[in-house]
């Protein structure tokens, strides 16, 4: 495989994010209904508000890559997790921002610092312990030139 980057891993978490979402809801177990679906005609459903379209379940494959991904977000500390997982959701800079308590240039830091520590982990490189947050991003900007 190539060396990831870190534009790869945020690829590969917008896509867990969104089989995330296309997963059907758990239901409780041990409740279930006896009773015969009822019959609905056209003169029923006149006037009412049609259900929102739901796209398809994730295939297999899918739901395997989600876990995987799932996984590398135990390297990161938990804040910065929380962020990268947000950003993958689709969550606006603005809304990150409130909910972290930080300005756009230090969420935009972290979020870079998160994915360049992924890429890192997943190339199999040993991630420096003495160097700040800035020197890993910018090694991994080198690297691959994609921020």
């Amino acid at each position: 495989m190539t060396d990831w980057t870190p534009a790869m891993v945020d690829e590969r978490l917008v896509e867990a994010a969104a089989v995330l979402r296309r997963l059907p809801m758990p239901r409780a177990r041990g409740y279930f209904n006896v009773w015969p679906r009822m019959v609905v005609e056209f003169s029923d459903l006149a006037g009412q508000t049609p259900e929102p379209m739901r796209l398809p379940p994730p295939s297999a494959a899918a739901i395997s890559r989600m876990e995987a991904v799932l996984r590398w977000l135990i390297w990161l500390e938990p804040d910065d997790a929380r962020l990268v997982w947000a950003r993958a959701e689709g969550a606006p800079w603005k809304a990150i921002c409130w909910r972290f308590g930080i300005g756009r240039a230090t969420a935009h830091r972290r979020w870079e610092y998160g994915l360049s520590l992924i890429s890192w982990r997943l190339n199999g490189r040993r991630v420096p312990t003495k160097q700040s947050r800035r020197s890993l991003v910018e090694r991994t900007r080198g690297a691959s030139r994609l921020f």
